[in-house]
């Protein structure tokens, strides 16, 4: 797969972080008081009572609201770089005999936390590196992610997802493009995430090819794509779970696919070996509505 030639970016709306406000403060501003009050109750409880006790009181849904134009780029991995980041109590998701991590590149709209829309904090992108992992629960495999990265444009938004999941959220300044006609992506589209790191625009960046499909099973696509479960690793080693909910997605194959950023800054030397590479696969998902439940500590 060829990647895409460097270009100069039009970028479409997008978020800055702010520099001026701590996490904390950012989180209170932007969020509706009750919203607030329940999130920031995670900072004062210990792990295994916050994150069992804090939603007693209010409905199992998190987090409401829609994923739309999934870039993803997928590469194979050696398992032993995975394996000291493997939660307890799961293992190593494969597909035919082959390790996985992903680049993910998609638009967060209409989000509702708590039910509660959130204002100047509905729409927005997000990039992450993610691997795949599963869980045997009653002789049944729950199959889902982990999250090694995640950047998404407003602090509030990566404090409250590390407040309440323990996960690895940074807030970076972001933009995208994304090439629509009449409301709809268009002939050959272009879909591109960029966000911005020591001074230096990075990217991530698909060109659809052809007409969407359904995704079939037993394919590449289908285990990408298909992972309803998510598990963070915590403070102290414990393990906490939580239910991703969609109905499966279309997706379009890519003529180009295109990652640019510095791999061993963002993540780490061990990564630089898979992600500097040529990916395995790369695909655009439709995306649909979506719904997280609260956290659950294994």
């Amino acid at each position: 797969m060829k990647r895409a030639e460097a270009a100069k970016i039009s970028l479409g709306w997008g978020h800055q972080a702010s520099a001026l406000a701590s996490p904390s403060e950012s989180l209170k501003a932007a969020c509706p008081h009750a919203v607030f009050l329940q999130i920031s109750n995670f900072s004062r409880c210990s792990p295994k009572g916050g994150l069992n006790s804090i939603f007693m009181n209010v409905e199992k849904v998190f987090l409401k609201a829609e994923w739309r134009y999934l870039a993803m780029l997928n590469y194979e991995i050696d398992p032993a770089v995975l394996a000291p980041r493997v939660p307890t109590g799961t293992e190593l998701d494969k597909w035919n005999d082959k390790t996985f991590v992903s680049i993910v590149g998609f638009l967060f709209l209409k989000t509702k936390v708590l039910g509660i829309p959130v204002p100047l904090h509905q729409d927005f992108e997000e990039v992450n590196l993610r691997f795949y992992v599963r869980r045997c629960v009653e002789e049944e495999w729950r199959r889902g992610v982990v999250f090694v990265k995640e950047i998404v444009p407003r602090w509030a938004i990566a404090a409250m997802a590390r407040k309440c999941y323990g996960e690895n959220y940074v807030a970076l300044p972001m933009h995208h493009q994304i090439t629509l006609r009449d409301g709809q992506l268009a002939t050959e589209a272009s879909v591109e995430y960029s966000w911005r790191m020591a001074g230096k625009w990075d990217r991530l960046g698909v060109r659809m090819s052809g007409e969407p499909s359904v995704v079939r099973p037993g394919s590449e696509e289908e285990f990408i794509t298909e992972h309803y479960w998510g598990y963070s690793v915590q403070p102290g080693g414990d393990c906490v779970e939580y239910r991703v909910e969609h109905p499966s997605w279309r997706v379009w194959q890519v003529a180009q696919a295109a990652l640019e950023c510095e791999v061993e800054k963002l993540y780490g030397e061990e990564f630089c070996q898979s992600l500097n590479s040529e990916p395995s696969s790369a695909f655009l998902a439709e995306g649909s509505a979506v719904s997280v439940s609260r956290g659950r500590l294994l």
